[in-house]
């Protein structure tokens, strides 16, 4: 939907307290957030742009990448709340890495790997999606290391 449609969308159905933008465009989102109606909340789901994001204002997220990677997500939260920019992009720049390689074809069991690896079991993707290959979960276990 575009920003104009969810601004509509809050404004016209009061039990709609929040929506989740994942259009993609930090410029849509930008537009959604400077014309919030009061109360309303926007999550942001554009998994390689959180910093961006919740530097624009949303009040959170959705996304793949804070799945796959919790604690960094959450650091990423707490750096740009408290002001530590450089934190922040150091975070960011990691996050990043990470989605380049989710970011792909069979991309829940990715995020599935990606759990396992950190001690999270996931179990197997569902069909007919097919678990990451070893060089693939080799790939994954290396930026994770750095993540």
């Amino acid at each position: 939907m575009s920003a104009d449609a969810l601004v509509r969308l809050m404004v016209e159905t009061p039990h709609v307290i929040g929506v989740k933008q994942s259009a993609g465009d930090l410029h849509a989102l930008a537009w959604l957030l400077a014309n919030l109606p009061e109360g309303k909340v926007v999550l942001t789901a554009v998994d390689d742009l959180l910093y961006p994001s919740f530097l624009l204002g949303a009040h959170g997220a959705i996304a793949g990448i804070c799945t796959a990677a919790p604690k960094l997500s959450v650091q990423l939260w707490d750096a740009v709340k408290a002001g530590d920019h450089e934190k922040a992009v150091e975070c960011h720049l990691k996050l990043l890495r990470l989605w380049q390689f989710l970011h792909a074809p069979n991309f829940p069991a990715r995020v599935k790997a990606a759990l396992i690896l950190q001690g999270v079991p996931a179990g197997r993707p569902r069909r007919p999606l097919q678990p990451l290959s070893d060089s693939e979960i080799d790939q994954l276990r290396a930026i994770l290391k750095c993540v």
